[in-house]
């Protein structure tokens, strides 16, 4: 065996492009970086004026009006969404929950359940003095009951599963027909009069928890006056004798131990809306 050392192989011609020029690299770079700073800062500047703009606006409803024009366009979109044969999902009773008292505002302490009864103010045409009825719980237990099991939501971010029964507002207010300036019963909620009233007002017997609801939520099928909550009276802590729920809405809108409803075309004052919420509430 012999030694050799292999032939080298054959050489092998690549062309290569030429590098770009480091400096023409960075210069481009610094270009692009420029620009970005430039318009991410105009951009910048734009939202701190047009946030400046917003707060520095007069104030509306416990917000600067700018912001409030925000909140009440999103309402009318979701108030747009929002009709007769939308429903909330509804639940078997077995996924139901305990609800926890979340709030008393409004549940003084010197409230005498033996002395409840509710206040019903009647819509009236301008200058038509309006009808005031008084009704007790044994009354509004008389009508139709309705027992349905929805999710309740809060506007803190948790919900829960609860089954509520009482009397829907509709079927309230065909028996005690208030919410029209003639007085006409409203028999079919989802062809009401024509003179019905655009808003309701819905007020703690200390008045000082308030909330309003529009008219789609008033004569909407699943917007109830609650006196049952899992089965069981309505307890003190959670608005007995009598409640509004409305599982369209965030709790904010379920009032609880209702005093005094009223009808007007005005939208209400709203608790919460005053304190920067919006006045719709709607989810």
């Amino acid at each position: 065996m012999t030694n050799e050392t292999p032939p080298a192989p054959p050489a092998v011609n690549v062309a290569v492009p030429a590098p770009a020029s480091e400096a023409a690299a960075l210069q481009a770079a610094t270009k692009r970086s420029r620009r970005s700073f430039i318009g991410l800062g105009l951009a910048g500047l734009a939202g701190l004026a047009g946030w400046r703009y917003l707060l520095h606006t007069p104030e509306a409803d416990g917000l600067p009006v700018g912001l409030r024009n925000v909140l009440d366009f999103n309402a009318q979109l979701t108030q747009a969404y929002s009709k007769h044969t939308r429903l909330a999902p509804e639940f078997t009773k077995g996924h139901a929950r305990r609800l926890r008292a979340n709030g008393d505002v409004g549940l003084g302490n010197e409230f005498d359940p033996a002395t409840w009864q509710l206040t019903v103010q009647g819509y009236a045409a301008p200058g038509a003095p309006a009808r005031t009825q008084h009704v007790t719980l044994a009354d509004v237990k008389a009508l139709p009951r309705t027992e349905m099991t929805t999710e309740f939501k809060c506007i803190e971010g948790w919900s829960v599963v609860v089954t509520w029964a009482g009397v829907r507002l509709t079927d309230f207010l065909a028996r005690y027909p208030l919410a029209t300036a003639s007085g006409q019963p409203i028999l079919n909620p989802a062809a009401p009069p024509a003179d019905v009233a655009r808003y309701a007002s819905f007020v703690t017997p200390d008045e000082a928890y308030y909330v309003g609801l529009e008219q789609e939520t008033v004569l909407h099928p699943q917007t109830l006056l609650c006196y049952e909550l899992n089965g069981q009276p309505l307890p003190l802590e959670h608005g007995a004798p009598l409640r509004l729920v409305t599982p369209l809405k965030y709790g904010i809108k379920h009032l609880k131990r209702i005093g005094t409803i009223a009808f007007t075309d005005t939208r209400p004052a709203d608790y919460w809306a005053e304190r920067g919420y919006d006045w719709y509430a709607g989810h």
